[in-house]
């Protein structure tokens, strides 16, 4: 073979390595951009709700959480809440339900509504236990919900109780008077500017809130007598608004012992197979949600909670 030859064979040879690496390259390249593609869409589709684990099938124990503030623009919402017992008892496999709760409380509307609820299911359902079981927090509100269950399971260290309601707001009226500003409002009804922070404080309006808040106090005493029956041992300051241990809870009648969901299920439900029958709002209603209650919170000076 001549020098010439050689050399061109030598370059057609690297030539066309250099044209396989080229195209191995743009391969490998498509199939990382083709999978980082599919990975990103998964994660969306899950964000948005679009598809998400389905729900078995056979016998189970359904599993509805209770996480977060209770609240209409909250974490926790009577729709959502009722939506899922309602799923739950509707499907002719579930032996048993567990609320799995984890709320510092919220509206006394709110979990009024889904206390309701859980006690007309139970009437219609009477052969479907439904059980509350707490991790962190069950307290106010979210205890609120946990005594329309026919049990309440408790960790020794979770917190209990808080069986009171508050309503909280500010005052700026000092802060006027040393910016120099002067309060002007115009009412149609001498009592509309109720608790207005930037108005003095009117002990007339104060003893009316006063006793709206004493009236939902004893609301909400007597849901917890209903549903506690005679488990509860009342102590002077049981509906003062403290809280106490998971441990002591169980001795002051407020639950009825040690166990989490798993435990609720294999011991007690007898299926320890557990389904998440919990509604889960997309991305899009969630940032509606967080900006209505952005608005709200601005527009609203004072509350009522359970907390």
């Amino acid at each position: 073979m001549s020098d010439q030859n050689w050399e061109r064979h030598t370059i057609e040879k690297l030539a066309f390595a250099s044209m396989q690496e080229q195209r191995r390259s743009r391969h490998w390249g498509i199939f990382f951009k083709t999978l980082t593609f599919v990975y990103l869409f998964a994660l969306l589709f899950i964000a948005l709700d679009w598809i998400g684990p389905s729900k078995a099938i056979g016998s189970h124990t359904a599993l509805i959480d209770i996480y977060g503030e209770i609240g209409a623009e909250g974490e926790v919402t009577a729709d959502d809440t009722i939506s899922s017992l309602q799923t739950a008892y509707d499907d002719q496999n579930t032996k048993g339900i567990i609320l799995r709760i984890n709320s510092p409380g919220g509206s006394p509307v709110q979990a009024g509504i889904i206390n309701d609820e859980i006690k007309r299911q139970r009437n219609l359902h009477p052969n479907i236990p439904i059980y509350a079981v707490v991790e962190d927090v069950c307290a106010s509100g979210g205890y609120y919900i946990a005594v329309a269950a026919e049990r309440i399971y408790v960790d020794k260290a979770s917190i209990v109780g808080s069986i009171g309601v508050i309503m909280d707001g500010f005052g700026f009226t000092g802060t006027m008077d040393k910016l120099g500003v002067e309060r002007r409002v115009l009412t149609a009804g001498e009592n509309k500017a109720l608790l207005d922070p930037f108005s003095p404080v009117n002990p007339q309006h104060v003893a009316f809130a006063k006793s709206m808040l004493d009236e939902i106090h004893q609301q909400f005493i007597q849901v917890v007598r209903e549903g506690r029956g005679k488990r509860l041992k009342e102590t002077p300051d049981m509906f003062s608004g403290l809280f106490w241990s998971g441990a002591k809870s169980i001795e002051l009648g407020l639950a009825d012992g040690l166990g989490g969901s798993d435990y609720v299920a294999r011991e007690v439900i007898k299926e320890e197979n557990i389904v998440d029958f919990t509604t889960r709002e997309g991305l899009a209603d969630r940032f509606a949600k967080r900006f209505g209650a952005s608005i709200a919170s601005t527009l609203s000076s004072s509350a009522i909670k359970l907390h």
